[in-house]
């Protein structure tokens, strides 16, 4: 059992050379690059506070979580210990869950599901079951991890071509290619270490951290937008970035322009 703990246990080994800055650290910048989470998740947490507290409280769980994967992925790459991948990698499921369960859309349920509180119950034990099964092939993980993201661009890209909001299609557009930018440092990572090892550059990883960190702030809040426009349209959302709104660039998030008073007149 103490094995699953010990440093390197884990199969995988990402591009960074291992205990270049220090004996306690085994990928340094992976490990740093990983605090990006802290810096992220607090700012949504407050800026969709208006928006969950409207829409579902539940919804701060997501940013809460985010934090945790953050702690898991500097853990794991500090020690690149088998318990510190699978931290990581269901930390990461469990905030794809919670993402499934709070946000996707009512009209994509299967037929058999009738409101959101069944549809999150098939969500929590397909997320149990498939936590039970990530033990059985742990490398494999990543891999169908990466497979949500592939099945979230579809839905997002279905609920787009019902959208005329230039502000949402241009936040869509953001989202997809920070997505991309992230996933190809991954691959090049994973795939192309030799490469890069020849222009010691073995630092993709970590880019994939900051990436995919921003690109979650842009896609999660892309679909809040979309999830607050079907369930609370009284709300009349709109999309703003901070911290200035003027620059388009930044984190984006949810503002709401209906009152109370115009809730009652609907």
């Amino acid at each position: 059992m103490a094995d699953i703990f010990s440093y390197e246990s884990s199969e995988i080994d990402w591009c960074e050379d291992n205990y270049k800055h220090s004996e306690q650290v085994v990928e340094s910048f992976n490990t740093m690059s990983s605090f990006i989470f802290f810096i992220i998740a607090p700012i949504m947490l407050y800026l969709l506070h208006p928006y969950a507290k409207e829409r579902n409280l539940a919804i701060h769980l997501v940013w809460i979580m985010m934090i945790f994967v953050g702690l898991f992925s500097a853990y794991f790459h500090m020690t690149l210990s088998f318990v510190g991948q699978m931290l990581d990698e269901l930390s990461i499921l469990w905030v794809l869950a919670a993402g499934y369960a709070l946000w996707f859309p009512r009209r994509l349920f299967p037929p058999f599901i009738k409101d959101r509180s069944t549809f999150s119950t098939l969500v929590l034990v397909v997320t149990v079951v498939t936590t039970a099964s990530s033990f059985v092939k742990p490398t494999a993980n990543a891999y169908a991890l990466n497979c949500f993201g592939l099945h979230l661009l579809y839905v997002l890209a279905v609920e787009m071509k019902h959208c005329t909001d230039e502000k949402a299609l241009r936040l869509a557009k953001f989202s997809v290619v920070l997505w991309v930018l992230a996933i190809s440092c991954w691959i090049s990572d994973r795939f192309g270490c030799s490469f890069w090892r020849k222009l010691n550059f073995c630092y993709l990883h970590g880019f994939w951290h900051i990436l995919i960190a921003i690109a979650v702030a842009y896609g999660s809040t892309l679909i809040a937008y979309l999830d607050a426009n079907y369930e609370i349209p009284y709300s009349l959302p709109g999309l703003q970035y901070w911290p200035c709104d003027k620059w388009a660039v930044g984190l984006p998030h949810i503002v709401l322009k209906g009152t109370t008073k115009t809730r009652k007149r609907c």
